[in-house]
This record gives structure tokens, sequence and C-alpha cells, in this order.
């Protein structure tokens, strides 16, 4: 018998590597759907069971024709991680909106699609899960990030919806909130950084306490996969010991 598929969106040179890593080395085969060709192909290179899939989510027409080759070339899927993000920092004033419609694309309406096409294996057979990676941003909004928290506060409501309506067939929906920065190596200098991503002045503690590490995301994206029926979570907050919240 194969083993069991994940496919995995958003699959960057951090988390997204991470939840990779973390679901292969339990055994599970991985679907890889991201932009960046490239860092697909040396991530399926190092890891065992995983495969490379070039995609824009904000292409629903060409999400549609990777999820067909991935059900054709792997088979049904028993887990979802939609953990792409599409993000823009502005106020609603001076921002750009066709920003917000590109967020909500691959935020939202991708995980739609994605779910759409992928829940009815998994309703068949009983069992699975989809989970979302979300952020503060889903909870509530700030001036900065009008034109991207709505997308984000959309994303964690539809899986909602989904959990209520998946829930009783035997398939587990759950949004993962990651209050916290992670120190992901694309954002360059620290002199360069946003403050929010910047240890305050204050800051009590050593500077790596500030953020969350990748593969301590992956081990509870992992854990919240796996939860025994009886005891399911949906809303999943995590955040470093030493964040003020």
């Amino acid at each position: 018998m194969a083993s069991p598929l994940a496919v995995i969106t958003g699959v960057g040179d951090t988390t997204g590597s991470a939840l990779v890593r973390r679901f292969a080395g339990g055994g599970y085969r991985v679907a890889m759907i991201a932009r960046n060709a490239d860092r697909l192909a040396a991530l399926e290179e190092e890891v065992e069971g995983t495969k490379a899939y070039v995609c824009d989510l904000a292409d629903l027409d060409a999400l549609e024709r990777t999820l067909g080759r991935i059900g054709r070339e792997m088979g049904a899927a028993q887990v979802l991680l939609h953990n792409a993000v599409a993000h823009s920092f502005e106020p609603f004033l001076t921002g750009d909106p066709s920003a917000l419609e590109r967020n909500f694309r691959v935020n939202t309406t991708a995980l739609l699609w994605l779910a759409r096409a992928l829940a009815p294996a998994m309703i068949e057979a009983g069992k699975g899960a989809i989970l979302a990676t979300g952020n503060t941003a889903s909870h509530r909004g700030v001036p900065n990030y009008a034109l991207f928290a709505p997308s984000k506060a959309a994303q964690r409501v539809l899986c909602e919806a989904m959990a209520r309506d998946l829930g009783p067939k035997g398939v587990h929906v759950g949004y993962v909130t990651i209050d916290a920065a992670i120190d992901v190596t694309w954002l360059g200098p620290e002199a360069e950084r946003p403050p929010w991503l910047i240890p305050p002045p204050d800051w009590p503690h050593p500077r790596a306490d500030f953020f969350t590490k990748p593969e301590a995301i992956a081990e509870e994206v992992f854990h919240l996969a796996h939860q025994d029926r009886s005891a399911w979570a949906f809303d999943l907050v995590i955040r470093p010991f030493a964040e003020k919240w």
C-alpha cells in the first residue's frame, strides 16, 4: 500500500520547507506546490518521497491543471496544508486595491479550489485533514494590513465553515494562527526589516527567543493533523514563550 499523500502549498525556504520535511519524515509522500521552480527542485532532490509542482495559486486555471496532475501522478490526498500566502502592507487610502484582490485569490479562493478538489476523496474515505496556516491578521485589522487582513480573516472563516461541514464526515479542518515573527532568510538584513520583525530595544530575552522556529511550527501542524477525533482542535494559536499578547 502506498504511503499517504500530503499536498502542501507555499513551499518556501522556511515554514513551507519545514512542513515538507516533517510530513515526509512522518511517512508521507508530499506533493509540493510553489512558484519557485529552483527551490522545489532542490527540495525534491533532498527529501525522499516528494514531487514538485510549479504553480502560481493566483492562476486558478493553472491550479486546476496542477491538481489534476497530482491526482493522476500521486493519487488521492489524505492531508491538505495551505501555507501559501499573498500579502501587502499599505494603508487603505494609499494601497493599490488590486493587491486586495490578489491576496484574496491566493489566501482564500485558492483554498476553496484546493478543498473542493481534495475533500471528496477524504469524505469517501471517512478521514483526512485540511489545515491552513495564518497569522494575527486573521483575527484583527491594523492600518497597514488593510489590504491583507480581510483576506486572512476570510480564510479563517472559510476554514470554520468547512470544519462544520466536514467534521461530521470524518475530515478534520483546522486553522493555525502563527502569532509570531519567523526569522525567514528572504527578509534580508535586520536594518531593512519592518519594526514588527525586529526585537524591541527593551526585549529582555536572547534575540532568538523573539522568533518562532519553522521546525516547531511544522511539529505543531503535524500534531494537529493527527489528533484523535475525540479531541479535535479548530483554532490553534502558537507564539514564542516570551511574546506579549
